[in-house]
């Protein structure tokens, strides 16, 4: 792989992981809510799963879930009921009025380490599309005729970093926002724009094709 077709992946990845989706949403959300440090667990899941369907893409998943359109709507309708249903969450959790304080539900509330991983996982998975993307993105910067094992272990090592640099900063903005949320008013309109978001990346998905 010559340094230009590396420098070209770079530039290509970070514009794409730049693009707000449900994993950034969800690191930001969770960093507002629970703090910086509470986010580095939704990070860890996302990423887990992210590195997963990379992984699985390499190995010709992507080729199946093309060749059996079944499976992909099924995974597809999956992905969307569960970011739904986060909408839904996101857009109900009470707030209190009372001294412009919020739920244990909301900002400053401890929350564990493993529910956290568990939700940026499970978001992160929710789009089988990921997968489609990996066998039809990274192929462009493989030189067939080269050992491709170690052309792939760079271009997934490459877009770790990146991604794991625009979580930190999305997760500094949500940190950045916390002060605001303590406010009552503030929080609820929050809730209802993650929600909100959540929903339609849900929508988006249940219409989308491959």
């Amino acid at each position: 792989m010559s340094m230009q077709t590396w420098w070209l992946f770079v530039m290509m990845t970070f514009v794409v992981s730049a693009t707000p989706g449900p994993n950034m949403l969800l690191v930001m959300s969770h960093s507002a809510r629970f703090g910086f440090r509470a986010a580095l667990s939704t990070m860890a899941g996302c990423m887990t799963a992210l590195l997963a369907m990379m992984s699985l893409s390499a190995a010709g998943l992507g080729a199946l879930l093309q060749a059996f359109p079944s499976v992909f709507d099924a995974l597809r309708w999956i992905g969307a009921a569960y970011l739904a249903y986060l909408g839904f969450k996101s857009w109900r959790s009470p707030v209190q009025d009372e001294n412009a304080s919020v739920s244990t539900e909301s900002v400053g509330t401890s929350a564990s380490s493993g529910r956290l991983y568990r939700q940026g996982l499970l978001v992160a998975a929710s789009n089988p599309k990921a997968i489609l993307f990996a066998a039809a993105f990274f192929p462009q910067f493989i030189r067939p005729e080269l050992p491709q094992l170690p052309q792939f272990g760079i271009l997934l090592i490459t877009f770790s970093a990146i991604e794991i640099g625009w979580y930190l900063v999305y997760a500094g903005s949500g940190q950045r926002l916390a002060a605001y949320l303590r406010r009552a008013p503030v929080l609820k309109t929050f809730n209802r724009i993650t929600g909100g978001a959540f929903i339609g990346f849900a929508a988006l998905m249940a219409t989308a094709r491959h």
